[in-house]
């Protein structure tokens, strides 16, 4: 991977124009061997009524960068990825600046895959976990 990193990158930020993934300002912004980083900026936009930043809008996050690791780190070129389960556990809130989720492998099947998904605040303290379950389907 090493020399494309940043290209890769830059196309996973093009395919999100015209999403959802642009509606909350998501963009991807680091990548590693069996790892990728997405950022959120906690703005008004993705608020809860009382001001701190709505879990609804973390699971977003989450399933995106867990969505988008797999069409990396899978073979997007002959499948299609789905999520298929999403869990959510928050423990802390937030009222602003930029969250990080962390896409890992818990299980890289051939079929399904689990992801392990921490979002994080910009002092690396843990905001939720979020576990992913997605799945290849082969394109025909």
């Amino acid at each position: 991977m090493g020399d494309h990193k940043d290209k890769i990158l830059e196309v996973c930020n093009t395919s999100s124009r015209n999403t959802l993934m642009e509606t909350l300002d998501i963009v991807y912004v680091e990548l590693g061997e069996d790892y990728l980083v997405a950022k959120m900026p906690v703005t008004p936009k993705v608020h809860q009524p009382d001001g701190v930043l709505h879990g609804g809008a973390m699971v977003a996050l989450a399933e995106s960068v867990g969505s988008m690791a797999s069409y990396i780190f899978l073979n997007a070129a002959e499948f299609f990825v789905r999520g298929i389960e999403i869990s959510a556990n928050h423990v802390k809130s937030i009222k602003e600046g930029y969250v990080f989720a962390k896409a890992s492998f818990i299980h890289k099947g051939r079929t399904t895959q689990v992801w392990d998904i921490r979002i994080t605040n910009e002092d690396d303290q843990l905001i939720s976990v979020c576990k992913l379950t997605t799945i290849a389907l082969p394109k025909k």
